[in-house]
């Protein structure tokens, strides 16, 4: 893997990547803690728990509808304009360097890897591995040859494991423009990057801001909440926002993972703050990366919404496989 090299700047040293708002990667220390502590709470998930969908995407979707299907996990394929884009894809068994050992997907792909249709652009938000598949995108570059858009750093790792991703790296408030009006733009998160020991923070990690005809989307594909200023300052910066896709799940313990994963108390909290129309749900149900039971996030995600007095149609979970679609509102 390679690192980001480049000048120096308000949230890069010249050595590592940091967040000024935010909090440092737990140490290894804390991580053992957690790991063979006594007081830890591991709850079992099944093997195997499938989803009851699966969707078999159209080719394209024009004018200004947004058709917006569940992989699992953090993977979406978003359709709309004429352009089809997968978000931080993931098609491989594991969330791990290892092809033996790490996390396992206990459920398939909402979309079968040869339902995909062809694809034009990836979004890639950072490099932990239940998000930045080296696999998954040598297999896209292959069938697709997509264009690969992700924060500094990562576009490095991809070519130097296989030169045929077309990755191109880009910094936070950067906005490209991806075809028939569709742009998106980088912009900062709560969160950390590693994909090993020596690597921790020398590549970046972003959300994702979608223009598309329908409004913006707000993809958050790893974040904690801190004091919410990440998701104010989107919603100050950028406006209104139609949709945010929020994580809610691998939260477990609170202690350990609240600086870089959000419960789905605090993902209520974040759509207030950002203040879209709607929200998805995800991070969650695929992989057990922490503690906390399959069921767990979803469950608490109805409670916490029933709690801020919002409804369950504002902030829905999807299960792999479903879609939901969206359409610019009246005039």
């Amino acid at each position: 893997m390679r690192n980001y090299e480049g000048p120096v700047s308000d949230h890069f040293d010249g050595t590592r990547v940091f967040d000024p708002g935010g909090s440092p990667p737990r140490s290894f220390g804390q991580l053992l803690r957690w790991q063979i502590g006594n007081d830890r709470q591991r709850q079992p998930w099944p093997e195997w728990a499938p989803s009851p969908y699966a969707d078999t995407p159209p080719p394209r979707v024009d004018g200004g509808k947004v058709r917006l299907s569940f992989v699992g996990h953090a993977s979406w394929l978003i359709q709309t304009s004429g352009l089809n884009i997968l978000i931080d894809p993931v098609w491989s068994d594991r969330a791990s360097p290892f092809a033996f050992a790490g996390p396992k997907r206990c459920n398939a792909p909402g979309i079968a890897f040869d339902a995909l249709p062809s694809i034009d652009t990836v979004l890639v938000s950072h490099g932990h591995y239940d998000h930045l598949d080296l696999a998954t995108l040598s297999r896209l570059a292959a069938k697709f040859s997509p264009r690969v858009i992700t924060p500094l750093g990562n576009d490095g790792t991809m070519r130097s494991a296989d030169n045929a991703i077309r990755a191109e790296g880009f910094d936070w408030h950067d906005r490209i423009e991806l075809g028939n009006g569709v742009a998106v733009t980088l912009v900062p998160t709560r969160h950390w990057s590693a994909r090993g020991f020596f690597d921790r923070n020398k590549s970046l990690w972003a959300s994702f801001v979608l223009e598309t005809a329908a409004g913006k989307i707000y993809i958050v594909c790893d974040s904690g909440y801190g004091d919410g200023k990440h998701f104010r300052n989107v919603r100050d910066r950028h406006g209104a926002l139609r949709l945010a896709i929020l994580p809610i799940g691998a939260y477990e313990p609170h202690w350990f993972m609240k600086d870089q994963h959000m419960n789905p108390s605090e993902a209520v909290k974040a759509l207030a703050d950002c203040g879209a129309a709607q929200a998805l749900a995800h991070h969650h149900g695929t992989f057990q990366l922490t503690d906390e039971a399959i069921d767990a996030p979803v469950n608490a995600l109805k409670a916490a919404l029933d709690e801020a007095k919002t409804s369950g149609e504002r902030f829905v979970a999807l299960k792999p496989g479903q879609v939901l679609e969206i359409t610019a509102p009246p005039a």
